[in-house]
């Protein structure tokens, strides 16, 4: 974590004073006068301020129902932000692990952890994103295994990873992926021929949707321990 961010961490300090503290040589990491805001701080690093030790609150891991119309930023802008729905402390600190579009509705995790949301949205981890697609026209049996053997998004070089579809009705299924491509699903369907109609992310890896519209709440200790497997 950087030393600023830590010190807004362990205290009520904004980014601009913390870094003025810094800067002042107000701050000591492993009782050395430590100047530079972009430091690199670990959990077992002494860090002080003034001479007061300092510790930083605990790591919040939240699930959200998003609701259409509603946008994954911090704040608002052209349509409201989702944070509007929650209901904690300096939720300024927290941040989405994998976006979801305007009218797209359904699982968001947040947290103010990137270590952990880093290990989700890295490739290389392949955590599964599951999502419920309704269809502007009948799916063809034959796009399961187009999927399972990866497509060619329009403007890209590589084609997808293979994904997971289930028909659920001609016009109703389940997808599963690994990666966050820009409007990855939309983009699968209309490389096939097919449009999206509307878009439901029920599940990141373990993590299954268990709220209402614009209900949030905790993960618990073994959720967030699952993306550490």
């Amino acid at each position: 974590m950087r030393l600023d961010k830590f010190v807004c961490k362990s205290t009520e300090l904004t980014k601009t004073e913390a870094i003025a503290h810094i800067h002042s040589g107000a701050v000591r990491v492993n009782d050395i006068v430590t100047t530079q805001e972009a430091t690199q701080v670990h959990e077992n690093n002494q860090v002080t301020l003034n001479g007061r030790r300092l510790k930083a609150r605990d790591f919040r891991y939240i699930l959200i129902h998003k609701p259409a119309g509603t946008i994954c930023s911090n704040i608002d802008e052209l349509y409201p932000s989702i944070f509007n729905y929650l209901d904690v402390d300096k939720v300024s600190e927290l941040h989405i692990v994998g976006r979801l579009d305007v009218d797209t509705t359904g699982l968001v995790l947040m947290t103010d952890d990137g270590r952990w949301s880093f290990n989700i949205t890295r490739p290389a981890k392949g955590c599964c994103k599951v999502y419920r697609v309704h269809l502007a026209k009948e799916i063809s049996i034959e796009v399961v295994s187009k999927f399972k053997s990866g497509v060619n998004l329009q403007g890209e070089q590589q084609p997808t990873l293979p994904a997971l579809l289930e028909i659920i009705t001609p016009k109703e299924v389940l997808l599963t992926i690994t990666e966050g491509r820009f409007h990855q699903v939309k983009r699968m369907f209309a490389a096939v021929g097919n449009r999206v109609r509307s878009l439901h992310r029920e599940q990141i890896g373990d993590i299954r949707l268990d709220v209402d519209v614009g209900q949030w709440r905790y993960l618990c200790h073994e959720e967030i321990q699952s993306f550490s497997k």
